[in-house]
């Protein structure tokens, strides 16, 4: 709506927008009565093309004055510093607001969209549920348009069963009657004021029943959009479903019916539960009856499956996964785990873990995916992996194994929570560096906005399983063992790459993208900072948790007043080092003929020493203050010699010089990738 008002020069105030299960609504404040005027002209043909000798139109005038829909006579000449051409000046005053409102509705409506549409009509529109009325009223009076074959009206209807006769509705001459009709007839169309209403009602009822809300952001907003009156009630269910596992009971009643569960102090569930309903009547108790009867039912199937499914040991489904695609290019779930169970071997041995880590890594990947072939999964996807854990434990798996299965989906966003066990960081690694690799190696990249994979979201994990889980990974190592267990299964890699232009081609370079997202949104990271040690890092190794520190070291030390000047001195000195592409670093400090050589030379040594044992230390702060140490002496170097001397010995000893202090400042980041004002 503020695009379209926009480009149709229609001034206005602040707007804002409400929904229902049966209402869109857009507000607009303080809506202009028309479009604001304008002024165009548009230069045409030089005069003497435009007009013969004795000053008549020709073709040329009388064809551009069409163009621009004036006469000929109203065409104007200017001097231009092109010389004499042709103007045609236009004034558009406006046109009034409802008959701009009346063209630009329509395609606003029909441009919405939804991640499920239906079609059922003649008009061929697509939309996420059906078109029933069409409310449009500017100034007191209705906007006549036609979208889906409805006419639009100033009339709107309230609630179904509360409202009385709502199908005849009530008429709107602004937004202050449409809200307050609206609360009259059962509907708060405000979504922020149902937001406070459940949220009292939910805190209200937990407390009631002893206990307090399971939180569950994703299930209010579910709530919020799916009622039009809140009225939330308490209902109960035999306590014997206590004895499935809690998250197996929060999703049976979350995803089937849409309550919220209740907790006691210690965390374990209370047998109860609330709805937020639609309704709003004296007694709620048949309501209620009613959803406990169906969560009932529900909860009867959720102990059936999970009776069923201990009847196989997870184990014992694992050949099975064969007979499942894991995709076309990539094979079966079998050959996924296979890979999975030799990269989390790997994993856990370059990162030092003990021999008995090692092999419930390995046992863990091996019945990470089994549960896919279980009747629980089979009903609650969302549970992949939970429910995992809980077979294994109940098969009698180890803790290790049976809480690695459980966190191999960890973390499930960008802010979720990690794996709690080293083995869960590990299978969760396993499996995302092997989707990543896989993908990228059949040539199934992200493209611009399309991932259909999630590629993105993996990349993501990776980042922070690394940094956050503190893991000394060399992702480079793992990222290519991870493609010879891909190359190793047959797989045929891709003839070119399917990414976007300019998208990585290569899953070291796409981490690497996540790696910079992840040090903008977390630590506030300039560009130009993670560029600087990206650069020159070494692909083979790629230690995450060392460029992040490297990356906030660099940054923290760019607030100091003597860093700016300091890169002054150090990229003029890097792009001669550049420009004569000058390798060479053998020194002869007889040939130095100024003091500031011999100065230098001695700083460059002294830092030469310690700044390598500061690096290996990783005490990167230290090392950096050394570096800016060198300020005086990169200065009085420049200011007393001529580098580029005629004597070429001379000049070459000067060039290695430099390329001195080039090579111990790249050892840290490539400074010349960082910006300054000097």
């Amino acid at each position: 709506m503020e695009r379209a008002l926009h480009e149709h020069r229609l001034d206005h105030g602040p707007i804002r927008t409400y929904g229902t299960p049966r209402r869109l609504t857009t507000v607009v404040e303080s809506l202009a009565s028309r479009q604001t005027p304008v002024s165009r002209e548009t230069m045409g043909p030089p005069r003497a093309i435009a007009f013969d000798a004795n000053g008549d139109p020709t073709k040329a005038a009388i064809k551009f004055a069409e163009s621009q829909g004036v006469a000929v006579a109203d065409l104007q000449v200017r001097q231009t510093p092109k010389g004499e051409y042709v103007f045609a000046a236009k004034h558009d005053p406006g046109r009034h607001t409802p008959v701009v409102l009346a063209e630009i509705l329509p395609p606003l409506i029909k441009g919405l969209s939804f991640p499920r549409s239906m079609k059922w009509d003649d008009s061929g529109l697509r939309f996420g549920r059906p078109v029933r009325w069409l409310l449009a009223v500017y100034d007191g009076k209705s906007i006549p348009i036609v979208v889906a074959g409805i006419r639009s009206g100033d009339r709107s209807m309230g609630h179904r069963f509360l409202a009385p006769d709502w199908r005849r509705g009530f008429r709107v001459s602004n937004f202050k009657l449409y809200e307050n009709e609206l609360a009259r007839c059962g509907v708060i169309v405000d979504q922020d004021r149902r937001r406070e209403m459940i949220i009292t009602q939910l805190e209200r009822l937990a407390k009631k029943a002893g206990g307090h809300l399971h939180r569950d952001e994703a299930l209010l907003e579910q709530a919020i959009y799916t009622v039009e009156y809140p009225r939330a009630i308490l209902g109960e269910f035999n306590p014997r479903y206590l004895a499935l596992p809690k998250d197996v009971l929060i999703t049976a009643m979350k995803e089937h019916q849409g309550y919220f569960s209740l907790v006691k102090k210690d965390g374990s569930l209370l047998p109860g539960f609330i709805a937020v309903t639609n309704m709003k009547l004296p007694n709620m108790g048949l309501i209620r009856e009613g959803n406990e009867r169906v969560l009932a039912a529900r909860l009867a199937d959720a102990k059936f499956f999970f009776d069923e499914d201990r009847k196989i040991k997870l184990v014992d489904r694992v050949n099975r996964l064969s007979q499942v695609v894991f995709h076309q290019k990539l094979g079966t779930l079998y050959q996924k785990m296979e890979r999975m169970r030799d990269l989390a071997s790997h994993l856990a041995a370059t990162l030092g873990l003990s021999r008995e880590s090692v092999a419930a890594c390995r046992r863990a990947a091996e019945l990470a995916k089994a549960d896919l072939l279980t009747g629980m999964v089979r009903e609650f996807p969302t549970l992949q992996g939970i429910v995992g854990g809980e077979y294994a434990a109940h098969d009698g798996e180890s803790d290790m194994v049976s809480r690695a299965v459980a966190e191999q989906y960890l973390p499930p966003s960008m802010d979720g929570p990690l794996p709690k066990t080293v083995a869960g960081k590990v299978l969760s690694l396993a499996d995302r560096l092997d989707t990543i690799t896989a993908f990228f190696h059949v040539g199934l990249i992200p493209t611009g906005s399309e991932d259909p994979y999630a590629l993105r979201r993996h990349g993501a994990a990776i980042v922070r399983l690394v940094i956050e889980g503190e893991l000394p990974l060399k992702l480079g190592e793992a990222l290519a063992e991870a493609r010879a267990l891909v190359l190793r299964q047959g797989f045929a890699a891709s003839a070119g790459g399917a990414g976007a232009k300019g998208a990585p081609s290569d899953p070291l370079d796409f981490i690497a993208e996540r790696l910079r997202h992840y040090g903008r949104t977390a630590y506030g990271l300039r560009e130009d900072v993670m560029e600087a040690v990206l650069a020159p890092a070494d692909r083979a190794s790629y230690d995450l948790v060392d460029l992040l520190s490297r990356m906030k070291a660099v940054q923290a030390i760019t607030t100091r007043a003597e860093f700016e000047p300091l890169m002054v001195g150090f990229k003029r000195a890097h792009r001669l080092v550049e420009k004569e592409q000058w390798a060479r670093t053998e020194v002869d400090p007889n040939r130095f003929l100024h003091p500031s050589e011999h100065e230098l030379k001695k700083a460059l040594d002294e830092a030469g020493q310690l700044v390598p044992s500061l690096l290996a230390k990783r005490d990167y702060a230290q090392a950096l203050d050394v570096l800016v140490r060198l300020k005086p002496a990169i200065d009085s170097f420049f200011l007393g010699v001529l580098v580029n001397a005629e004597d070429p010995a001379l000049r070459a000893n000067r060039l290695s010089l430099l390329s001195e202090v080039d090579r111990l400042f790249m050892s840290f980041a490539d400074f010349s990738q960082v910006a300054v004002q000097g």
